[in-house]
């Protein structure tokens, strides 16, 4: 019994021998297999080739995640709305594939409140440039599936960025917004962000036309942006404007109200002035931003502004407009027939259809040349100038002026608006406003009198006092103090109304008195005005006029 025990202890012994010599030649198999791993993996690393293949494989996928946005699930949503996406609305806008994307790849750099874990190439923007008409014109397009668009301080960098660009070459700027405002993460730095943008609005103000589309939000500090910029489009139902929304009206004033009804675009558009236009859907307001674009010069370099060539002869007679206008003074008539007979083709591009219809703006062409027309419409309000016409057209003439676009007048005013609303309103400063404008504009202008001229008025409206270098009349207008019957009044304390009213509209109801002073240049037909504007359009092509040197003028504001 004494000697199993040893036994199986020999036994016992050569089995851990040979198993343990087993676990020595694995162990060494495994580590020269791990070691041949660890070399092939080293010159993985340091092979050139292979290292920039693994890099455009992420940047690939880099690039993927900033076309991709917020993801599918929020992209469906703005679908669903009937909105376009930041990306989408870039390629209706520019001419097809010429738009080049910056700064695709640049993302924010927020790490408070677990910013730190959500990085999206972009943040939120798509900025660049393309061409549009053939013309090269900078563009950005805020993304409300990241962040709800928000700006960060990254995200304004690269809005400033496509704005300095543009300001340096000397192209447009066109931002397309689409944003819930200030990124609240960021705090500060998203309110610094939006300081200098503006600061941005301002220094390229008068350089190179700046033009704004509401496309969704755009509240609170945000507002102010595209109010610095030169045109406001909106569009009908999806977009609005507002410094504060319903929910702090309601809770400062008690009133309620919708976001609508506060800031959309109609509310803009006829009522505040704050917008130039609206249009139904996201495929209209682009569509109509690059016609309006074909009209725009790239930058205040003359050079710049956008011929076209002409096929309605400059020459053309137009006989229509005899009985466009009625002979009655006090018949209405719509002066945006006045002018669709005048122009190129009928064709031209109206700024503020539905605000202050008392008095027209457009842009359109003479002999292939852009001109800005201002119109008074005795369709409403008899043609009068109130508050709201003189700021419209007042900033309608200083863009003109700022680009080098010539100014074309139809005048048929009576005079301001009269009432206790206009006075109290500031009618006399918002008057000055237009007044200031005509005076301060040293671009050619051209002005026709087509049926009155009274009071003020008639020298507000660019007249030959104000710098005019063409100033007409056709033979049935009428340039006075005011009008005869109401001159006879005055004049003669209510006696031989009839007589003394004949003899006054005899007498100085006509331009003949204006003509014989030189305060009009001639008299002309009708049916002469486009071929006269053609004409004078051509020799004033070359105008120089200085204005008097001084740090800035000082417009009643």
């Amino acid at each position: 019994m004494s000697i199993l025990p040893s036994l199986l202890q020999r036994e016992t012994a050569v089995v851990y021998h040979h198993a343990s010599r087993r676990l020595r030649l694995i162990a060494k198999r495994f580590l020269s297999t791990s070691t041949k791993l660890e070399s092939e993996q080293g010159l993985q690393e340091t092979d050139p080739s292979l290292v920039k293949t693994a890099f455009r494989e992420k940047l690939v996928i880099e690039r993927q995640r900033a076309e991709e946005g917020g993801g599918q699930r929020k992209i469906d949503k703005i679908h669903d709305r009937g909105s376009l996406t930041a990306r989408e609305r870039l390629e209706l806008l520019f001419d097809e594939g010429t738009f080049y994307e910056i700064d695709q790849l640049k993302a924010h750099r927020c790490t408070e409140f677990g910013m730190d874990q959500n990085h999206i190439p972009g943040d939120g923007i798509v900025t660049g440039h393309g061409l549009m008409n053939g013309r090269t014109v900078y563009a950005f397009s805020q993304d409300f599936t990241v962040f709800g668009g928000s700006l960060s301080e990254t995200h304004a960098q690269k809005m400033l960025k496509v704005m300095e660009m543009a300001t340096r070459v000397g192209a447009p700027v066109i931002g397309l917004n689409d944003s819930g405002g200030a990124r609240i993460q960021e705090g500060i730095d998203s309110l610094a962000g939006y300081a200098d943008v503006f600061q941005a609005n301002v220094d390229a103000s008068g350089l190179i036309p700046q033009i704004s589309v509401i496309m969704g939000p755009c509240a609170g500090g945000a507002v102010y942006s595209p109010a610095m910029t030169d045109f406001i489009f909106m569009v009908d139902n999806t977009s609005n404007m507002f410094v504060t929304g319903p929910g702090v009206v309601k809770t400062v004033t008690n009133e309620e109200v919708t976001m609508e009804e506060l800031g959309g675009a109609n509310t803009h558009t006829a009522i505040s002035g704050v917008a130039h236009g609206s249009f139904p859907n996201d495929v209209a307001a682009l569509r109509a931003v690059r016609r309006f674009m074909e009209f725009i010069p790239s930058s205040n370099d003359k050079n710049t502004v956008p011929l076209k060539d002409c096929k309605d002869s400059v020459d053309r007679l137009v006989p229509s407009l005899d009985r466009l206008v009625p002979d009655d003074p006090n018949t209405p008539y719509d002066m945006r027939h006045v002018i669709s007979e005048c122009v190129d083709d009928g064709d031209f591009f109206e700024i503020q259809p539905n605000m202050a219809k008392n008095i027209v703006t457009a842009f359109a062409r003479f002999g292939g040349h852009p001109v800005g027309i201002i119109g008074n419409n005795p369709l409403t309000l008899a043609g009068c100038l109130d508050i709201n016409a003189s700021t419209k057209a007042a900033r309608f003439v200083r863009f003109c002026d700022a680009f080098n676009i010539p100014l074309v007048t139809f005048v048929d005013v009576p005079g301001f608006l009269p009432g206790t609303s206009q006075e109290h309103g500031g009618i006399i400063r918002h008057g000055a406003k237009l007044l200031f404008a005509y005076a301060e504009a040293n671009v050619p202008k051209i002005t026709v009198i087509t049926r009155k001229a009274y009071g003020g008025a008639y020298d507000v409206m660019s007249s030959k006092h104000l710098r005019g270098d063409a100033n007409y009349a056709w033979p049935g207008a009428e340039i006075a103090v005011m009008g005869a019957k109401g001159a006879v009044e005055i004049l003669y304390r209510g006696q031989n109304l009839e007589e003394r009213t004949a003899e006054y509209t005899s007498r100085f109801a006509n331009p003949l008195v204006a003509a014989q002073r030189g305060f009009i240049d001639d008299i002309i037909e009708p049916e002469e005005t486009r071929k006269m504007i053609c004409k004078d359009l051509k020799i004033l092509k070359n105008k120089k006029l200085e204005n008097i040197p001084r740090k800035h003028s000082n417009i009643p504001l």
